[in-house]
């Protein structure tokens, strides 16, 4: 009888098990153990230097993300207008700047944040949810200090080079778009869409000879998407 019972005991346990972990809350996203890559630690000492003597200013546009941030050297020109600054580092993921947010987001106080990663993130073997989980944890990240700064998030881009993570890349462009809905103070600018040539497929003349990084034409796309959203309003 107690082996009986035990044996019942133990069955209610394996059976109540799977129904307890569905009945629990997911995790929330949070700032990740350790960033991807050590090597943004000169990125960072570069940034410091440059607040010391040309400090961004307070309360202004900041862009921040991968390569395609850091290599739009034409910003403060196709935003004339607009205090925007420019706080991208390349080969970064998403993870990355919610690492640093601390050094390169939170000190700055800026109205809005324009914020590009996770083809890298891709490349590098992350899911489409952990990407999304990681731009979640991202946003939350900067509105624990700053609630009222708004956090536009650009989609990810269809490039050439990396025409094989097309599938991955609409769905985690989808997913994030889904999950900011949810948010407050957030938004999601697509610039996948009109990146497409007339066949659905990406744009070669928008990108470099390397297929991933873009052209000024490219960056004209991205200049006409975010035009109407570049402001403190």
């Amino acid at each position: 009888m107690t082996r009986r019972r035990t044996c019942l005991l133990m069955l209610g346990l394996l059976t109540a098990a799977p129904l307890a972990q569905a009945l629990s809350p997911p995790a929330a996203p949070s700032v990740p153990d350790q960033v991807s890559n050590v090597a943004w630690a000169g990125d960072m000492a570069a940034f410091a230097q440059t607040d010391r003597t040309s400090p961004p200013p307070r309360g202004g546009i900041e862009f921040i993300g991968s390569s395609s941030i850091r290599m739009w050297d034409t910003l403060a020109r196709d935003f004339p207008t607009q205090p925007v600054f420019n706080r991208g580092f390349g080969g970064s993921e998403v993870r990355d700047s919610t690492w640093y947010a601390d050094r390169i987001v939170v000190p700055y106080a800026p109205c809005k944040v324009f914020f590009y990663a996770g083809d890298n993130d891709l490349n590098s073997g992350r899911s489409a949810s952990q990407v999304r989980d990681d731009v979640v944890a991202f946003v939350q990240r900067v509105h624990r200090d700053l609630p009222k700064t708004k956090v536009e998030y650009l989609s990810i881009k269809p490039s050439p080079s990396r025409a094989h993570l097309l599938p991955a890349i609409n769905e985690a462009n989808a997913q994030i778009k889904a999950a900011l809905a949810k948010l407050p103070n957030t938004g999601y600018t697509d610039i996948y869409t009109p990146m497409l040539g007339a066949d659905g497929q990406p744009d070669a003349k928008l990108f470099r000879e390397d297929m991933l990084h873009m052209t000024p034409a490219g960056y004209a796309i991205w200049t006409q998407a975010l035009a109407p959203k570049v402001n403190c309003n």
